[in-house]
């Protein structure tokens, strides 16, 4: 997952709850299936969000992941979007 960030040019952090650094379990939920790649859920997601995505995080909450895109509108405005990692739903978005 992470070489995956690294060719989509984006930052990129995995961390759980705690604020911990979790990069090996966020790969093991992708190869568990339990979570898709970010490059297919950027595939499906990068049309449905407001702007140019500047960054991702992966988080888990309650033993639920959570991606995390960072996105600035064209009007400048930041944006955290939350993605579900599975169906590529949009969860949630706020204004920073």
């Amino acid at each position: 997952m992470l070489a995956t960030l690294a060719l989509a040019g984006l930052p990129a952090v995995a961390h759980d709850h705690s604020g911990r650094r979790d990069h090996d379990e966020a790969r093991l939920a992708v190869q568990r299936g339990e979570i898709r790649p970010l490059a297919e859920l950027l595939t499906i997601v990068r049309d449905k969000l407001p702007g140019e995505i500047t960054g991702v995080e992966i988080e888990r909450h309650h033993g639920e992941w959570l991606y995390e895109f960072i996105v600035i509108d064209k009007a400048g405005r930041l944006f955290e979007v939350y993605v579900d990692p599975q169906s590529g739903e949009i969860r949630k978005t706020r204004e920073k």
